[in-house]
């Protein structure tokens, strides 16, 4: 009887792709990686994977979510900035922007965990428009 591969997912997960990943690690491994360090592991693996569509569609909506979430930060840093220098107001507007903040963080955290966690378990799950919009993209549709 042979032991368990390290990198086989749970067994109470849907099974992972069978397509093999040209990266040379098994898909849900690669599919799960590319969520890892956001557009920087998103953009290697799009390059990298060749024949695995299961790969690239974590890859491009790990690239397409962080580009939204790094845009959202800028925008929100700037307009928290702005809206903290009004006197007196200021006060207020950065004590709630710093409690949005913190709750928005630990949405982000929960997200990325969430979706290495599916992509680990062999399941495709699109979010909303960004998965959409990254299947579209990979299919030329």
């Amino acid at each position: 009887m042979t032991e368990p591969d390290a990198f086989t997912p749970p067994a109470s997960g849907s099974p992972p792709p069978s397509t093999e990943s040209s990266t040379g690690l098994a898909p849900n491994v690669a599919g799960a990686l590319a969520y890892l360090l956001g557009p920087i592991t998103g953009i290697l693996f799009l390059v990298l994977e060749k024949r695995s569509p299961f790969v690239r569609f974590h890859a491009a909506q790990s690239i397409g979510i962080s580009v939204a979430w790094i845009v959202f930060w800028v925008v929100y840093s700037i307009v928290s900035t702005v809206l903290s220098l009004i006197p007196v107001l200021g006060w207020i507007v950065a004590i709630i922007f710093l409690l949005f903040s913190i709750v928005v963080g630990f949405a982000g955290l929960f997200l990325w965990l969430f979706l290495m966690y599916k992509a680990w378990n062999g399941t495709e799950w699109e979010f909303p428009w960004v998965g959409e919009q990254s299947r579209r993209l990979l299919t030329g549709a």
